[in-house]
């Protein structure tokens, strides 16, 4: 059972030879604007293992000279996948770390002696406690000494490193603020080794480790900027498309101490590790004309015009061959004959991608529609990874599903527990106490006794300690009560609400279980039962904790395992991808756009405010201070706007799909 199909979604198929060229040549013409060098992989899994070869030859490469091999590393989750190939290595016997000295990359500070927090239990956790490398050979910075002894401390971990020689590897990733180690924005190109307070963005980003943000510790001791550009070699690796835009202005932009990874390019041995997602915003992917001849396809044409409509101002019906000649797109000229033809042809593609009929317009031609007209109505089910995915990402297409009469089931995936606030629980706790104290004089003995020792484990909860059972199972309720009142205001039957509770989410923190078999059979098992005719997923994969691939996952693989069975609904089944809470359709991959009025703006941000857990107080909103209702409408009136820009109907707002072929 193929449990990773999210990972092999293409929406624009990008020629191998673009992003691996095969000689020198080549290379030198496709990244003039690239000022580091830079790999990149189909997948994650390809280019960690890239990453890992090479540092296993380094490794070996000391071994035969009788040499400590000396690494310098960073803890972030990009490196993860580069650890576990590492670890496969060494288990299969093909490597042996005995010669290796690790210097850690960074320290939270100030932190306990004991915690189970700190960077390098996290580095050991991971990597370390699985291969054979001698703990003496193991350094660290150290984030539970007092504040007056980090300068000096900081001074001896420099010299440590400079008896061993220097660093040999430096294994690093890269921060959505173009962070290395600890180095935020304002660090300076000659910083060494220091304690540093940790900015906003990299305080989100720490939460994977604390939990909350309130947990995060204010401070970092980390490798300076000179300390990182001393090592013979760097590798920086990235993953996602959530890493996109840091990388670009990594690789393509200047060098500034605004963006503390840009100091990269001075190194002169340092190579940059991504897969095709973070490569997105290169030149080379994304504007493939600027750097040499192309294979035009629809897609290409379309992202082509609308750069140029950017560009110029113009919508695209009113571009002229002279706006293709000067910026580079007279191939396009050659191919359609005239501009004329080309925004004739590209503006029809985007005026048929929307649609005010979702589920398909009953009795009308469907030629030139994305969804079918028939059959009528169509039996849907919308999967939504949290309790609240399916009114953020799609609530104004959702709510006119059900209007227009189709049989509409949502499928909440997760119980989405962990995203509640313990001030949450602690209301409802009260609430639930008083209503026995009311109607029931005290007499039900098991809500005061749930109630006294909830309130206990609250009162006397530590940073980093695991919900209990009791405490899990309220959060879950109150976020299916919470679900439950949006589908209601929408018009969703409450017997068409499924709660599916995966197991893999059930692990109480931030890290998840690994996804089973079990999972994939609970989505199945409402697949067969409903027999939809359409199925809206999430295809908002930067999720930064997972939970949407790992759900999307579980539905695609469902759904193969369908396929391989023969299942004749599926023959009549469209599966329609959405985002909208993480990120939003490129408009050259968009496939079909549902557009809302002012009104039904309104009336979907009202289906988001339903879950109220999840506003000001929630635990997980991410590196973008904005409350969800907000970010999602910014996204529906930001695609309206591109729209219109482009010189089609202007909307309040829209909603934007992509169709996955199953």
């Amino acid at each position: 059972m193929n449990l990773n199909l999210s990972s092999e979604i293409v929406l624009t198929k990008i020629p191998v030879e673009i992003y691996r060229p095969k000689t020198a040549i080549d290379r030198s013409e496709l990244t003039r604007y690239e000022k580091i060098h830079t790999n990149i992989f189909a997948q994650e899994e390809e280019g960690a293992k890239h990453v890992a070869e090479s540092i296993a030859a380094i490794i070996k490469s000391k071994q035969k000279e009788g040499k400590f091999c000396v690494l310098g590393l960073g803890t972030g989750l990009s490196l993860t996948p580069i650890f576990k190939e590492l670890i496969s290595m060494y288990e299969a016997k093909q490597l042996s770390f005995h010669n290796v000295v690790v210097f850690n990359a960074y320290e939270y500070f100030p932190l306990t002696s004991k915690s189970q927090n700190s960077s390098i239990s996290q580095l050991c956790t991971r990597f370390l406690d699985h291969v054979d490398i001698d703990k003496k050979n193991i350094f660290t910075l150290d984030g539970s000494i007092s504040q007056d002894d980090v300068q000096n401390h900081c001074r001896l971990y420099e010299e440590r490193i400079n008896t061993f020689g220097g660093i040999d590897v430096m294994l690093i990733g890269i921060g959505r603020s173009g962070n290395i180690a600890c180095n935020v924005p304002g660090s300076t190109v000659t910083s060494n080794s220091r304690i540093i307070l940790v900015d906003n963005v990299l305080r989100q980003e720490m939460t994977l480790s604390f939990g909350t943000n309130e947990q995060v510790p204010p401070c970092s001791i980390t490798m300076g900027i000179a300390t990182l550009l001393k090592a013979k070699k760097i590798f920086l690796a990235a993953w996602s498309e959530e890493k996109a835009e840091v990388v670009q202005k990594t690789v393509e932009g200047v060098i500034t101490d605004a963006l503390p990874a840009s100091f990269l390019q001075t190194h002169n041995n340092v190579e940059v590790f991504i897969d095709l997602p973070a490569a997105s915003r290169l030149t080379r992917i994304v504007h493939p004309w600027l750097v040499k001849s192309c294979q035009w396809t629809d897609k290409l044409v379309r992202s082509a015009l609308v750069w140029l409509c950017q560009l110029t101002g113009k919508p695209i019906l009113k571009l002229t061959n002279k706006d293709y000649n000067d910026h580079g797109l007279s191939e396009l000229l050659a191919l359609y004959g005239s501009a004329y033809n080309a925004n004739i042809k590209i503006f029809n593609d985007l005026q048929h991608t929307i649609t005010g009929w979702p589920g398909g317009k009953p009795n009308a031609d469907d030629t030139y529609r994305p969804e079918r007209a028939k059959p009528f109505p169509k039996r849907v089910i919308v999967f939504s990874p949290h309790p609240d995915d399916d009114v953020i990402s799609m609530g104004g297409t959702l709510r006119r599903l059900v209007q227009q009469g189709h049989d509409l089931h949502v499928a909440y995936e997760t119980s989405g527990n962990i995203a509640v606030g313990d001030e949450e629980v602690t209301r409802f706790m009260h609430f639930i106490n008083g209503f026995n104290q009311i109607f029931d004089g005290e007499k039900d003995k098991v809500i005061k006794q749930k109630y006294g020792e909830i309130k206990k484990f609250l009162a006397n909860k530590k940073d980093g300690d695991i919900d209990t059972l009791d405490v899990r199972t309220i959060k879950g309720l109150i976020r299916r009560g919470e679900a439950r009142t949006a589908c209601t205001y929408n018009g969703v039957p409450l017997d068409h609400v499924h709660f599916l509770d995966l197991p893999f989410y059930e692990s109480g923190k931030i890290e998840k279980l690994p996804m089973t078999e079990k999972d994939v059979e609970i989505v199945r098992q409402l697949l067969q039962e409903v027999k939809p005719h359409q199925i809206y997923v999430a295809g908002d994969l930067a999720d930064p904790h997972g939970t949407h691939k790992k759900c999307t996952d579980a539905v695609l693989a469902a759904l193969e395992l369908e396929k391989e069975d023969g299942a004749e609904w599926l023959k009549e089944c469209r599966v329609w991808m959405y985002r909208g809470a993480w990120a939003e359709w490129e408009i050259e991959n968009i496939e079909m756009c549902v557009p809302m009025s002012p009104e039904e703006l309104r009336a979907k941000r009202n289906s988001i405010l339903k879950h109220q857990s999840q506003m000001e107080s929630a635990p997980f909103l991410g590196n973008d201070e904005r409350l969800f209702w907000q970010r999602s409408e910014d996204r529906n009136h930001a695609t309206a706007a591109l729209y219109d820009s482009l010189g089609l109907a202007c909307y309040e707002a829209m909603e934007a799909f992509v169709e996955y072929k199953v």
